[in-house]
C-alpha cells in the first residue's frame, strides 16, 4: 500500500520533471501553456504555418510520443488550433481514422490550413477514409486560397505532378512560392519555362529554379542543369550545368543521371546507313 505521502511526493517529483523540461524552451514557448508546450514538442508540424518559428517541430511522431500527443494536445487543444491539428496528427499516427478525421474537421472549421492539407491527403490516397479525389482537391484549393504552400503543390500532384492551366492556379503557386516553398518555386518555374497559365518566360523560369534549387530541390536542381547547358533564361556555362546534373543525381533525379552519362558519352560511331554502332564515353 502506497502512503499519501508517498503519493503527495511521486507527484511533486513528476511536476519537477515536467517544470524542467518546460524551462528548457524558448521564453516564447514557455509564456505558453504546459499542455500546450508539451503539445508542441511531440507533435508539431514543421511545415505548419500557425507554427511558432521557435517550435522545432517533428516529421513523424514518434510511436514512443503517442499517447504523450494525445495527452496534452487534448487538453491544449480547447484553446489553441494548432494544438488540435497536432492532436488530429496523434490520432493519425495511432491509426485511430475517425478520431483522426473528427478532429481535422474541428481544426479546419477554426481555420487551420495544415489540417486541410492533411485531411486532403488521407482523402486522395484511401488512408483510413473512402478514396475520394474530388475531396481532396476541394481541401487542397481551400488550403491553397489561403495561402499554404502545400495546398497550392497538392493540386499540381493531382494532376500527376503537372501544374493546373489556369492563370488562377499560377497565382496561387507565386504566391506559395514567394513564401519559399521549393516545389511550388519549382512548379512555377515549369509554368513559366512551358508557358503555362501565363506567357513563356525562361529567365522568370531560371529564376525560380534557382530559388528551389539552392533548397536543394531535385527536379529544379535538373532543370538548372538543363538552363545552363543550353543558355536558356541566362548565360550558357557547361561547367556550371555539370555540377547542378551531379547535385541532382545525387538526390535520385534520373534525368540528371541520364544528362550526364550523355555528356559523358557524347561521341557516337555510326555506320554508312546511319545505325548507331557505337559510343566512346570518356
Amino acid at each position: 500500500m502506497v502512503s499519501r505521502a508517498a503519493g503527495l511526493s511521486r507527484s511533486c517529483a513528476a511536476g519537477v520533471v515536467v517544470a524542467a523540461l518546460i524551462a528548457t524552451y524558448p521564453v516564447s514557448i514557455r509564456a505558453q501553456s504546459a499542455d500546450l508546450a508539451l503539445c508542441d514538442r511531440v507533435a508539431a508540424d514543421p511545415t505548419d504555418p500557425d507554427k511558432p518559428a521557435d517550435v522545432r517541430g517533428v516529421r513523424d511522431i514518434a510511436p514512443s510520443d503517442i499517447a504523450t500527443a494525445i495527452k496534452y494536445c487534448r487538453i491544449a487543444g480547447a484553446k489553441s488550433r494548432r494544438a488540435l491539428y497536432q492532436l488530429g496528427r496523434a490520432y493519425q499516427a495511432a491509426q485511430q481514422w475517425q478520431d483522426a478525421v473528427g478532429t481535422y474537421r474541428k481544426a479546419i472549421d477554426r481555420g487551420s490550413t495544415t489540417a486541410m492539407v492533411e485531411l486532403g491527403v488521407m482523402y486522395g490516397t484511401g488512408n483510413g477514409v473512402p478514396k475520394d479525389e474530388a475531396q481532396a482537391r476541394l481541401l487542397f484549393e481551400r488550403a491553397a486560397q489561403a495561402g499554404n504552400p502545400r495546398g497550392v503543390t497538392n493540386l499540381a500532384a493531382l494532376s500527376g505532378g503537372a501544374p493546373p492551366s489556369d492563370p488562377q492556379s499560377r497565382a496561387l503557386f507565386t504566391r506559395a512560392a514567394e513564401s519559399g516553398s521549393p516545389e511550388a518555386q519549382f512548379q512555377l518555374g515549369l509554368m513559366a519555362s512551358d508557358g503555362v497559365g501565363g506567357p513563356r518566360d525562361d529567365v522568370t523560369a531560371r529564376a525560380w529554379f534557382e530559388k528551389a534549387a539552392a533548397q536543394n530541390h531535385a527536379g529544379a536542381l535538373e532543370r538548372m542543369g538543363a538552363f545552363a547547358q543550353a543558355g536558356r533564361g541566362g548565360p550558357q556555362d557547361s561547367n556550371a550545368a555539370k555540377a547542378y546534373y551531379e547535385r541532382a543525381a545525387a538526390l535520385g533525379n534520373e534525368e540528371a543521371k541520364a544528362a550526364l552519362e550523355r555528356a559523358r558519352c557524347r561521341w557516337v560511331i555510326k555506320d554508312k546507313r546511319g545505325s548507331t554502332v557505337t559510343t566512346l564515353c570518356f
